[in-house]
């Protein structure tokens, strides 16, 4: 199984100086089961390959506070759009946003959801015709041929 978001998250705060429970409690993982989760991934052979490719800083103490954004440093809302949204406000169609995202050099997990999202906008369902379009069908299907049912005689108005 590859990296998934999970055991990214873990990675990520393994990075930061967290435990291995507090990165699993900061990836998702519940309290109570989190010291199991924080051991088995830490061994997990992805996520060890993910911490090599990255320096871990462990001079981290605590959590930093957030400091106030003043006038003069908010984000220009076409900035902000691409960072939080991914790009998907530049798309007027979904199916383009889709289509980009399957095709982009992503995470594989991304393009394979991008791809069955995308699935019922390309392709009909074999099964998805109903009761009365299979019996219009059928009928069509029984008139047509050689001993089917002729054109009725066409007549004039008087």
């Amino acid at each position: 199984m590859a990296l998934t978001p999970k055991k990214r998250a873990f990675a990520d705060a393994l990075r930061g100086g967290a435990s291995n429970k507090e990165a699993a409690i900061a990836a998702g993982y519940s309290a109570s089961s989190a010291s199991a989760a924080g051991s088995r991934l830490a061994k997990d052979p992805h996520v060890l390959a993910a911490l090599a490719t990255g320096t871990i800083n462990k001079n981290v103490k605590g959590k930093s506070a957030a400091k106030p954004v003043t006038n003069e440093q908010q984000i220009a809302p076409e900035e902000f759009s691409d960072a939080s949204s991914g790009g998907a406000l530049k798309f007027s169609d979904p199916v383009q946003f889709l289509l980009k995202k399957m095709n982009s050099a992503a995470d594989e997990k991304l393009q394979i959801d991008a791809a069955k999202a995308l699935l019922p906008y390309l392709h009909q369902r074999k099964g998805e015709t109903g009761k009365k379009e299979e019996k219009l069908e059928a009928a069509e299907k029984a008139a047509a041929g050689m001993y089917g049912t002729g054109k009725p005689p066409l007549r004039s108005v008087k």
